[in-house]
């Protein structure tokens, strides 16, 4: 299906009186510190599993200019003022440290008396997504200076109640992510947000020990509230349907020391089941616009799909009325299959359930999900669904960025790299928005360089970065090993070695974006303990052999071939020795390095192709003839291999490799790259030889079909896996790079360096924001000429190549 609307988002600006909502206003002032505020958490339940409590505190209207609430807390919160949404948080940290925010309390929506609730969810499970640490909230509201309501401090205090409603014994969303949300509610539940004089059940909270804080060091999300696009599908189901295999994720079925939440036995719903055991007995398919259906009623046994127009991540909203008892569920997926949502198609519980008396419920999901498509589904009752929305959560620094050229299909890609990014940029960089939300390395190599471009800064893989720095040491892992994604535990003790290597290269290109040496240097003794980690695993050939953990080269058949030495492992580390050496001023890490690429030419390259992979064979490493894609682009992107010095095979990659192998089926023997992270190498090659024109094509080959179907880029060529994953938004620095032409911009140096080739457009025009100001390029082709335009802001100096076929006119 293809995207609904040329912007890929209707931003519906609905009224707050309507949902009982607001955007968010952030303070700009950072702190580190509470005036008073101490942590608090009902007593002697700080370790309890998946525990919600609503703090609550009503205080006279303040005589202050400016109010702002400042908190931090464990798991994650959610905060209310006056019944409208304010803010959700708080930023990630490594362990034992949490980032303190602050939001501002307009004074258009002060009233005489004001309520601030605040909703924390307290997981204490090992999880990809958030730390498993002792739940606690942290707040004080500051008016002027003076502080007017406090955690068990000065002015008014909070008051908290268990949240009830949300089912605390449920199963976990994914092995990555923690529990699921799974709601019985009447009519008092959702009182507490909007009625100051609404009566609650307190518990009594403890004081719980300090806790070490550090400032949030980014920028506070987006909440835009998203109006669906278009009504998809009505129909049927049948329940209670016999299923003759069920599927039991290792999240349901694996709960003990290594994967903590509630075993099977212990579950009082679960949802994956009963959503196993529905059939779809008829369906409608429809084509209408949300608008002229914004209220819908569903009577037992019915459904409905509908399409925001674009995969997104949010809180999923909607108003419900039910004129009698009601179970509802919200499932949701990127894509439809076969018309329908498969609510398991990601390997997680992509599904949200409610319990309701009749009334009227404001609902929303506490958890971001990522969907395109929604099925609403009634069980039981009958109810009203109207105001349905998402209110997404994304990063908000992105809209002065811009690119537009006159192949349409590359401004596609381009919004669908940027979407992809906004979901994926927050506190950190992250893989997906949806399945694990988790801070992966080798993925944020890619995703900090959009970072750089699109918000023009550094800030949040200053943070990502940091977050490694904290930890003294990293539980469950070998001394020196980095964790592959961090925040994160790792009960089970698995690692990526080669996502390590990857944590130094990209400390080598931020060193470069950032000018941060203080944090470089400071991170000197864990990247030295990290090659010293590797130093047993060295052969007497000087190569990585037998390494320990999970040896990932990409998704694809070369996963298989990393035993029992890995060539473009070996790739990887020289090229984390040369990172190294240079940060650090260590000559004899780069000799080392170069010592490595010597040995990796001689045994791996075949005379054809190079060879992923030798064994072990009565004590003698014997080299393999598995040949991959990926191991050739790895031998070329890492230095052991040039069009210089193996012009044969350059000739046959950039020519008989690409989008239309798949077609072609050209060099069967070589198994085919992954959009992770094969085909990116590829087009970075493309790049460093100056085929601008051909990446240009390629990128349509390799991306459009995505942006068409989701207005998001994929974690795989396939909708196998997440539809929408953070490192593909590197698409976007390819096109200002090596279609617009923007070679390179360093803030540091303050430099702009222009490279224009012939890349098939008739225009071009782009915008980079940076700390000075924007960095503004346009050009146009005029028979034999590029005329361009340049606006840089004062003080940048400019570098011109000209790789074309035609000359240069400035305009």
């Amino acid at each position: 299906m293809i995207i609904k609307t040329s912007l890929l988002i209707l931003i519906l600006m609905i009224p707050n009186a309507a949902l009982g909502q607001s955007q968010a206003v952030c303070s700009g002032q950072q702190r580190t510190s509470f005036v008073c505020a101490q942590p608090i958490w009902p007593a002697g339940r700080e370790r309890e599993k998946n525990l919600t409590v609503r703090f609550r505190v009503v205080f006279d209207r303040p005589a202050g200019e400016t109010s702002f609430l400042r908190i931090t807390g464990s798991t994650l919160y959610r905060i209310c003022f006056n019944g409208q949404f304010l803010g959700h948080g708080p930023a990630r940290a490594g362990h034992g440290y949490y980032r303190v925010d602050q939001w501002q309390l307009n004074r258009e929506r002060l009233e005489d008396q004001n309520l601030v609730t605040i909703d924390v969810a307290g997981y204490n499970v090992n999880s990809y997504y958030v730390l498993d640490q002792p739940s606690f909230l942290q707040a004080e509201i500051i008016s002027d200076g003076k502080v007017i309501v406090s955690t068990a401090g000065k002015g008014a205090a909070f008051e908290a109640r268990i949240l009830t409603e949300r089912i605390q014994k449920v199963q976990r969303y994914s092995f990555q992510r923690p529990f699921i949300e799974y709601y019985r509610m009447d009519q008092g539940s959702s009182q507490g947000l909007s009625r100051p004089q609404a009566a609650i059940a307190q518990v009594d909270c403890a004081v719980l020990a300090p806790k070490k804080l550090i400032p949030r060091g980014i920028a506070y999300p987006r909440f835009n509230c998203i109006q669906p696009l278009a009504h998809v599908a009505t129909g049927r189901i049948e329940q209670n349907v016999e299923v003759n295999r069920l599927w039991k994720d290792r999240s349901l079925v694996n709960i003990g020391p290594k994967l903590k939440g509630y075993k099977e036995s212990e579950l009082e719903v679960i949802p994956s089941i009963e959503l196993q055991r529905l059939r779809t007995s008829s369906i409608d398919t429809q084509d209408k616009d949300y608008s002229s259906e914004p209220s819908f009623t569903l009577k037992a046994n019915t459904f409905r799909i509908i399409d925001l127009g674009t995969n997104l991540t949010g809180f999923i909203g909607l108003r419900v009325h039910c004129q009698e008892k009601t179970k509802l569920y919200i499932s949701f997926d990127e894509i439809l299959s076969q018309g329908d949502v498969d609510f398991k198609r990601l390997g997680c519980v992509n599904a949200v359930a409610y319990e309701l008396e009749p009334g009227d419920y404001p609902l929303e999901s506490f958890e971001p999900y990522t969907l395109r498509y929604a099925k609403l589904s009634v069980l039981q009752g009958n109810c009203t669904i109207s105001s349905a929305y998402l209110r997404e959560i994304v990063n908000d620094e992105t809209d002065e960025a811009q690119f537009a050229c006159s192949n349409n299909k590359l401004n596609r890609i381009f919004e669908a790299a940027r979407q992809t990014f906004k979901q994926n940029s927050l506190d950190i960089f992250m893989d997906c928005p949806s399945r694990e939300r988790a801070g992966w390395l080798c993925d944020s190599f890619f995703t900090a360089r959009v970072a750089y471009d699109l918000t023009g800064h550094t800030d949040i893989e200053k943070n990502f970065i940091e977050n490694f720095l904290l930890p003294a040491s990293f539980e469950h892992l070998p001394p020196g090993m980095l964790p592959m994604c961090y925040p994160a535990d790792h009960n089970d003790e698995v690692f990526i070695p080669n996502w390590a290597m990857w944590f130094v290269v990209q400390l080598e290109e931020y060193a470069a974006r950032s000018g941060d040496t203080a944090l470089v240097q400071a991170l000197q003794p864990k990247v030295m303990a990290l090659i010293d980690y590797f130093k047993p695993f060295k052969n007497q050939d000087g190569l990585l052999e037998k390494l320990d953990g999970w040896v990932f080269v990409e998704w694809s058949k070369a996963n298989s071939l990393v035993q029992d030495l890995s060539y473009p492992s070996n790739m990887l580390y020289a090229k984390m020795l040369t990172a190294a050496g240079s940060m650090y001023q260590n000559p004899d890490l780069i000799k080392e390095a170069q010592m490595i690429k010597e040995v990796i030419r001689r045994q791996s390259f075949d005379g054809e192709f190079f060879v992923d992979n030798a064994i072990r064979q009565n004590g003698k490493l014997v080299v393999t003839d598995n040949h991959t894609e990926i191991c050739q682009y790895a031998a070329f992107y890492f230095d052991i291999a040039t069009p210089r010095t193996h012009p044969v095979l350059w000739q046959r990659l950039h020519t008989d490799f690409g989008p239309q192998r798949p077609q072609t089926k050209a060099f069967a023997h070589v198994h085919p790259a992954n959009a992770f992270i094969g085909n990116y190498l590829r087009l970075e090659l493309l790049s460093r030889h100056g085929l601008n024109g051909q990446l240009t094509e390629e990128i349509a080959g390799y991306f459009l079909y995505m942006a068409d179907k989701t207005g998001t880029l994929w974690e795989n060529i396939s909708t196998t896996a997440s539809c929408n994953h953070g490192f593909a938004s590197h698409t976007a620095h390819c096109l200002y790079r090596d279609t617009l032409g923007l070679y390179a911009l360093s803030h540091q140096t303050k430099t702009v360096t222009l490279r224009f080739a012939d890349v098939g457009l008739d225009w071009c025009q782009g915008t980079l924001p940076t700390p000075d100001g924007p960095v503004k390029l346009s050009w146009r082709i005029e028979e034999d000429t590029i005329a361009y335009n340049l606006d840089v802001p004062a003080g940048y100096t400019l570098d011109i190549e000209n790789d074309s076929s035609k000359r240069l006119k400035r305009e």
